[in-house]
């Protein structure tokens, strides 16, 4: 049988557990966004590319105009308009989930309450002063804090 490595994760063994730890603690620094006006086949070159779950699209927000993030694409959002021939559809159209912010002091059991209250795997994590993006913060995320948190 074949020797698997594991890899850890970015915080390894000492990143806290659960019950201790924040936001930032768990999430991925910096933010891999795009145009709202990019393409389908483009979002699809920056996922693949960077090996990531999502897109944040960009722009001021009409409805929360201190969100500089107003869209998310996630990688099913994706998946469905390649198998439905959306290829010609922009981020603009592809963003469905809705973007929920966090701050980076949140206790993380109160971000992952949030993905779970509606129903999203990525939280854009913002400045508490500028309101500007930071980062963001994945169920894979919150994972790697169960799987590497101080027991």
């Amino acid at each position: 049988m074949p020797e698997t490595a594991i890899q850890t994760y970015h915080g390894s063994y000492l990143m806290p557990s659960l019950e201790h730890a924040t936001v930032s603690d768990a999430m991925h620094p910096g933010i891999l966004s795009c145009e709202p006006d990019s393409t389908a086949a483009e979002v699809a070159q920056l996922m693949a590319t960077h090996h990531v779950h999502c897109v944040a699209v960009v722009g001021i927000s009409h409805e929360k105009p201190e969100c500089f993030v107003w869209g998310i694409i996630s990688d099913l959002d994706l998946v469905a308009a390649g198998i439905r021939d959306e290829r010609e559809a922009t981020a603009r159209d592809l963003a469905r989930q809705p973007v929920i912010t966090v701050e980076p002091n949140l206790p993380l059991r109160e971000a992952g309450e949030a993905m779970l209250t509606h129903h999203v795997s990525h939280l854009v994590v913002t400045d508490v002063k500028a309101g500007r993006p930071v980062g963001i913060l994945s169920t894979l995320d919150v994972a790697g804090v169960l799987a590497w948190g101080e027991a």
